[in-house]
């Protein structure tokens, strides 16, 4: 047995040097600039997720500021090539001038006074007193502002250096006096070529899939990335092959996930279930399968939008190919649904008593689903297989009616134009498009009659009298309408010069005077509730419906909002004058449904 100590991955290959870091580009170039134009700063922030180099990047920058050679010279670098007398002490965390404090455990105002209390002395040894504050969104507030005046015009011979992970809960006025760095994660394939090189060191055999593996797994974490590695290492007695990293790691086998995402996408719901059972069985675990699967949806997603995805050096060849076969089969809308569906999945998984069995059940819904029509889809195969054949359109001036003079389903409805009340009572309304300009009007207008409370409301649309029409469609309840009297009940909400602004508007519009009086019995309903009543009674009877039983039968958890009148087609909309003429003329007593 070897006398020396075993030292993990994570800390055996630590970054000495600026140069070691992976992925960093922009903070090494920024710093080597300053360095070498002496423009150092008196305080750096460094933020970015767990392992990505923060502690250690923080600790090679009090090495560079306090560099020196064992003849006494050098000065503050970026070149580290040949470590200097403090090198070792400040990488080991034990330099008497280097300073480290966990802001986790030291987060009140009494530990940065102790900081502040020592930042007036001199260096012992190096160059400069250096500070590394980890975690420093811990501080409280009071220690944040115990900190500001110090570091604002610190001593100079003090340099502070914090490391975060959060850095939206660091006061601002602490942002503020610092230079900013964010340390982003490491690319999949970057992470993979730096694990191969140190796997070639460690003479460890490994395949390269299991490497790619690794990579995802650690989300770009480098430390997360050197301490899989390494238990992948011990898991394979120094052999790392994919399938056991994936056993290890509770992973579905890839290849088995887009056999899984293809027999869902399918519609085949037993191949769906025996994929999962398969995968289950070696130890994958049922969240990890359902999160891969959504990885495949957003893959497939993105190739689809952004062909140029597929290139992406992280991805195997099967992957690659398979993602294309699939961008190209699937449609927006489809992945779409199985995106939220699989999000919804995954959370109820993670809750559930026994979550293969709650995943068994998000992939059949997933499978249900899978080639489920639109509803514009499945009204259109519904009226082309089995609808009954549609009778002629009735006239214009009524709704559509069944053989007992009821209201007939949404089969019926489409040649004829639906309308509520009060928009029947608008098109029979004086014609707005052959209203003279307004002064010509004024001086040759005869007399108006409104016989009817809704030619009222159709002037005032005319008119475009926009506040006092819907005021009259919503806050009005006729009491009693004649030609020249209106008495009426007004709505809570209504205003207290409604009565005043209809009487003005009446005697401009119609020529004559009219009584325009509050009533004290009570009125009919406003327009406005007459048509919500109505589209209720259309809604409850397109919902009865047999055809439309049938759609929400096969789409769970739809619900019908609305109700809508399908717009006239152009070359039956637009009629002559004679033809209009000789249209039947409505019958007020059908119901519009």
């Amino acid at each position: 047995m070897s006398a020396t100590p075993y030292r993990v991955l994570a800390r055996k290959y630590r970054p000495q040097r600026f140069e070691d870091l992976i992925g960093q580009e922009p903070m090494v170039r920024t710093l080597t600039n300053a360095f070498a134009s002496n423009r150092i700063a008196q305080a750096w922030i460094l933020t970015g997720v767990r392992g990505v180099g923060k502690t250690t990047t923080a600790r090679i920058l009090a090495r560079a500021l306090n560099y020196e050679t064992a003849e006494g010279g050098g000065g503050p670098t970026v070149d580290l090539s040949v470590p200097g007398v403090h090198c070792e002490a400040i990488m080991e965390s034990r330099h008497v001038d280097v300073v480290e404090m966990d802001a986790a455990s030291h987060t009140g105002v009494a530990d940065v006074r102790q900081i502040l209390e020592t930042v007036h002395y001199a260096p012992v040894m190096a160059r400069y007193k250096v500070f590394i504050i980890d975690e420093v969104h811990m501080l409280s507030t009071s220690a944040f502002n115990a900190f500001l005046k110090t570091l604002e015009e610190p001593p100079p011979h003090v340099k502070f250096v914090f490391a975060t992970t959060e850095i939206r809960k660091v006061p601002v006025t602490v942002l503020s006096r610092c230079q900013s760095f964010s340390l982003r994660r490491v690319a999949a394939d970057e992470l993979s070529a730096h694990l191969k090189r140190i796997c070639d060191k460690e003479n460890v055999a490994v395949e390269d899939e299991a490497l790619a593996v690794v990579s995802r797994a650690a989300e770009g974490s480098v430390r997360d990335a050197l301490s899989l590695l390494d238990q992948a290492i011990a898991h394979g007695q120094g052999d790392v092959r994919a399938e056991a990293v994936r056993g290890m790691l509770g992973l579905a086998d890839r290849a088995g996930v887009l056999d899984l995402f293809d027999a869902v996408m399918r519609g085949d719901t037993a191949a769906a279930l025996d994929g999962f059972r398969g995968q289950y069985d070696v130890g994958a675990d049922p969240v990890a399968v359902l999160t891969d699967l959504a990885e495949t949806v957003h893959l497939v997603t993105r190739i689809k939008l952004a062909p140029r995805a597929a290139d992406d050096p992280s991805l195997s060849e099967a992957e690659r190919l398979r993602g294309r076969d699939f961008a190209e089969r699937l449609s927006m809308r489809v992945l779409s649904r199985a995106w939220q569906m699989l999000l919804k999945g995954i959370s109820e998984v993670q809750v559930a008593p026994k979550p293969a069995q709650a995943a068994d059940m998000v992939l059949v819904r997933l499978a249900h689903v899978a080639d489920l029509p639109t509803p514009d889809e499945a009204i259109r195969m519904l009226d082309g297989a089995g609808a009954p054949p549609q009778p002629p359109a009735p006239p214009r001036g009524g709704p559509p009616m069944g053989p007992s003079g009821g209201s007939r389903g949404p089969e019926a409805m489409a040649p004829a134009r639906m309308t509520s009340g009060a928009a029947v009572a608008r098109e029979m309304a004086p014609e707005a498009a052959q209203a003279p300009p307004r002064a010509q009007q004024a001086q040759t207008q005869p007399i108006m009659r409104l016989s009817r409370f809704e030619d009222l409301v159709a002037l005032a649309a005319r008119e475009r009298e926009i506040q006092l029409h819907a005021a009259l469609l919503r806050q009005v309840r006729v009491v009693r309408f004649e030609d020249g009297v209106l008495e009426f009940q007004p709505t809570p909400d209504a205003t207290s010069d409604l009565a005043g602004a209809i009487s003005k508007k009446l005697q401009e519009w119609t020529g004559q005077r009219w009584m325009v009086a509050v009533a004290a019995g009570e009125g009919a309903p406003t327009i406005h509730e007459r048509e919500q009543a109505e589209a209720a009674a259309r809604l409850e009877g397109v919902q009865a419906h047999p055809h439309v039983r049938a759609i929400l039968d096969r789409m769970p958890g739809a619900v019908i909002v609305d109700v809508r009148a399908r717009k006239p087609e152009p070359e039956t909309a637009e009629l002559d004058a004679a033809a209009v003429d000789a249209l039947p003329a409505a019958d007020d007593d059908i119901d519009d449904f």
